[in-house]
């Protein structure tokens, strides 16, 4: 046979050695197949399994080997051949059914993987690495408390075993952040020093921290360690976006291939830079390959939009976003851009309609999670009560996942009970809390009026991801409503130079902030900036005609601002604080 034939090419020096007869034995041979599983490379290892079978090798003896080597090279159903029937030997049993629980979890049937984890454990109950894969299985299949507690059981069998340390960090970093997980990769790289898929995790969280440099050279010893990792070019791709090099990270992405760019995250970083590269066509295929795998990616229908105006297919933007806007799910840059869409058609009301909508305040919107779910449908119709029987039945009934818990969280605050919608939403950041989550809370704390405790939320997240923006945004509302302008100022002006150069929000808060420091001057330019992007924009509007009367100039031109302002937004405190200004100034004339 062709294995068999490549196995035994070093046979003529191999021959005149001990070690070398061993090596060439069914059990030297299965020894190199193992070590070529552990450098992931199931080619070799299939070819020195086979070659061992040729030479005297039981199947039993190889077929845990030979499974593990087929999936490997993502061949799940030739692995199946080789599982399937059970029939290992007493020393590869359980390895043998845990890579069948693999096939069956490759192939989305978590209920058999869960099976064939049980025959594994029923043989080696105290296996730490085997408790991981099962914490993996339960984190798949929503059972996300049962999956923490596999991960400490796997460290209370083994303290120092590297996988349940990785895995301990990723639940780390899910459920506290950034910083407290480095704490746990970096002990379990101490004890392995060149192992892979540890290395890796430590380098996106690096990158998640802005620790660019270190994060590249973690990457780099990946590659040596694994030249051609798709994953470490993919790290790589999305370090050199974000520092602006959209070309080299354009080539990375097409280093990391397929594997890595047919999954959402890369097909978003395709997206993004072929936007950069001037290819909006090519940006818009891969925009809408992650809208079908996740059709409520707020991020990917702005940046689809995008491609498609830049496209020059006005009217197919208006048609593919007009759910969104009736829905009312439509975000503001969403609604801009469809608005110039109108405007090259020459239907100005439109363009006009998608202007006053995007300026519209939304502090007060609900971002269900799940929209498309049968709860979040309910709420989008107005059916409260119904949407919170299904909501508690469904927590009720799997008290540990995540998505029971925040979409319960989600109907009480829709119904009004923000201390209730604040329980649930904690619960569910004890399993892990998204930029998205964290928002909701905070939200959901301030409402309740429980600021001392949104204000601990807000530090607490910052401690473990100090360059969150939506937490700092958070912590910069809390900086204004305390009067602490210079520590809002510096967010604020930190978020703007960081990529809100042009966020109507952040510039408008920015302005107010500045003339609140008693720097009118910067304040008018600030707000200027924000007017000129959105002159619907009722915060822009008041923003603008505050600096204005700040600065003592053109009181005409402030009073009319402040007038348009109000009819936007109504009369706010702010519009009457500066209509006070004016006033008191036109008494010392």
């Amino acid at each position: 046979m062709l294995a068999a034939g490549l196995a035994l090419g070093a046979s003529p020096l191999a021959v005149r050695s001990g070690h070398g007869q061993e090596d060439a034995a069914p059990a030297g041979l299965i020894a190199r197949a193992r070590a070529a599983l552990a450098k992931g490379d199931g080619i070799a290892a299939e070819m020195r399994l086979r070659a061992a079978l040729d030479k005297g090798a039981a199947r039993r003896d190889i077929a845990a080997w030979m499974g593990e080597a087929y999936l490997d090279q993502g061949d799940t159903q030739s692995a199946r051949d080789w599982l399937g029937q059970g029939r290992f030997s007493r020393d590869t049993a359980a390895l043998g059914w845990r890579a069948m629980a693999r096939v069956e979890w490759t192939e989305g049937d978590l209920a058999a993987a869960g099976r064939a984890f049980d025959k594994a454990l029923a043989i080696t109950p105290d296996d730490p690495e085997l408790w991981v894969d099962i914490g993996r299985l339960r984190y798949a299949g929503g059972q996300h408390t049962l999956a923490i507690a596999a991960a400490d059981h796997a460290l209370a069998l083994d303290a120092h075993d590297v996988p349940a340390l990785t895995f301990k960090g990723e639940l780390v970093r899910d459920r506290y952040g950034l910083v407290g997980a480095l704490a746990w990769f970096e002990q379990a790289i101490l004890i392995r020093k060149d192992d892979v898929p540890t290395l890796l995790q430590y380098a996106a969280t690096l990158g998640e921290l802005d620790r660019a440099s270190e994060a590249v050279t973690v990457t780099r010893r990946v590659l040596e360690l694994d030249p051609g990792n798709a994953q470490a070019y993919y790290i790589q791709a999305v370090i050199a976006a974000r520092a602006g090099n959209f070309e080299l990270a354009r080539r990375l992405l097409d280093r990391a291939g397929d594997r890595i760019t047919d999954r959402a995250g890369g097909l978003l970083m395709r997206g993004i830079v072929e936007l950069a590269a001037g290819n909006p066509a090519t940006a818009g295929e891969a925009l809408e390959a992650l809208l079908r795998m996740r059709p409520d990616n707020g991020r990917a229908k702005d940046l689809l939009a995008r491609a498609i105006y830049l496209s020059g297919q006005y009217r197919y933007a208006t048609l593919r976003f007009a759910g969104d806007v009736a829905r009312g799910d439509a975000s503001p840059y969403l609604l801009t851009v469809l608005a110039r869409c109108h405007e090259a058609l020459g239907e100005r009301m439109a363009a006009g309609e998608r202007l006053d909508a995007a300026a519209r305040p939304r502090a007060g919107v609900l971002h269900l999670v799940g929209a498309q779910t049968p709860i979040g449908q309910l709420l989008a119709r107005g059916q409260d009560a119904a949407a919170a029987q299904l909501a508690e039945s469904a927590l009720r009934a799997d008290p540990g996942n995540y998505a029971s818990l925040a979409r319960a969280g989600d109907v009480q605050l829709a119904l009004g009970h923000p201390r209730d919608a604040a329980e649930r939403y904690a619960r569910a950041a004890a399993i892990r809390m998204p930029p998205s989550l964290f928002l909701r809370r905070y939200q959901a704390l301030v409402a309740a009026g429980e600021i001392s405790a949104a204000r601990d939320l807000v530090e607490g997240t910052l401690q473990q991801n100090p360059t969150s923006r939506v937490t700092l945004r958070a912590a910069a509302a809390l900086a204004i409503a305390g009067g602490d302008y210079r520590r809002a100022e510096a967010i604020l002006a930190w978020l703007r130079d960081t990529g809100a150069q042009r966020d109507v929000q952040v510039l408008s808060n920015l302005a107010l902030v500045e003339a609140g420091l008693g720097d009118p001057q910067s304040a008018q330019i600030t707000a200027m900036q924000a007017y000129r992007l959105q002159r619907a924009s009722p915060e822009a509007t008041q923003a603008l005609a505050f600096a204005e009367a700040a600065l003592g100039r053109h009181r005409g031109d402030a009073q009319a601002l402040f007038d348009k302002a109000a009819a936007m937004a109504g009369p706010t405190a702010l519009i009457a604080q500066g209509r006070a200004i004016l006033a008191e100034e036109s008494r010392f004339r």
